[in-house]
């Protein structure tokens, strides 16, 4: 599958982007060949120059010129071919990515992104951010509501490369807890419910829970600090892969309501500030 640029009149391929769901550092980002033809742009000469870069950055992201994973070229190339400084190419990218159309990282360079979750995923960090213990709870109950039904779905539909990830998430996890690693523990975690989510196969459920992944690193970082509450976690995730591997829904989706009934229950006394004893399995 291929793309294009399209910013002016220039056209010329570029690479996919990476999946949703998909850590940023395993993007692939595509260097800038200097024997390639430049890309053309529109000389801007209006009072806010940087709002017409924006129109022609937008612009090819919206007619799918340009894809979530793209590169932007660096600010100094940009500003060569706008004919306009650095400083009005630095207020573009801002406004770009006050948008949601474009993250920048340090080192690394600005992409293209998927407008929908970040801007989803703005509106519910703010969300959380206004009523923070009311907040927690509510992201809990969400996931009762929906992960349950996610799992359903991708039990019958998973491929045994996402299985093979999520058992490796689960060892991960394993691994973390006997070395009380939290960030470990935490980024597997989140591995394996999205695998659920991209197993589903639906490009709609795999946006949201990209979307509120920051809030899932929070819960979860919560969580880990209960006594007890990574044990909990890790024997609800093993009920849930083996229902998984053995493609029974219904199976899967009690696993997963187990599951975020001990999430609610931790999340709660989190917010109470005290530990829970352990549950038999």
């Amino acid at each position: 599958m291929t793309c294009v640029w399209y910013i002016g009149q220039t056209i010329r391929p570029c690479s996919p982007g990476p999946r949703l769901g998909v850590d940023t550092q395993e993007m692939k980002t595509r260097a800038l060949d200097p024997l390639t033809p430049k890309l053309s742009y529109r000389a801007v000469r209006t009072a806010r120059l940087y709002e017409q870069i924006v129109e022609q950055v937008e612009d090819s992201i919206l007619k799918g010129a340009l894809k979530p994973g793209d590169q932007l070229p660096p600010e100094r190339d940009l500003a060569q071919r706008f004919g306009v400084s650095r400083t009005a190419v630095r207020e573009a990218v801002k406004a770009l990515r006050e948008k949601g159309l474009v993250e920048a990282y340090t080192g690394r360079g600005t992409f293209v992104t998927n407008g929908t979750s970040q801007a989803i995923r703005q509106s519910l960090n703010l969300i959380i951010k206004i009523s923070q213990q009311e907040g927690t709870l509510h992201l809990a109950e969400l996931r009762r509501i929906l992960e349950p039904e996610i799992v359903a779905l991708a039990a019958p539909r998973i491929e045994e490369q996402l299985i093979a990830t999520m058992r490796e998430s689960v060892e991960s996890m394993d691994r973390s807890i006997r070395t009380h690693d939290p960030e470990g523990y935490i980024e597997a975690d989140l591995d394996f419910h999205l695998a659920l989510a991209e197993a589903a196969g639906n490009p709609l459920i795999l946006a949201l829970i990209d979307s509120i992944v920051e809030l899932l690193r929070d819960q979860r970082s919560r969580i880990f600090k209960i006594d007890g509450g990574p044990e909990r976690g890790q024997y609800h995730h093993k009920r849930i892969l083996k229902a998984i591997e053995a493609h029974d829904a219904k199976a899967a989706r009690g696993a997963m309501q187990a599951h975020l009934e001990q999430v609610w229950q931790d999340s709660s006394t989190s917010l109470r500030g005290r530990s829970r004893p352990k549950p038999t399995a």
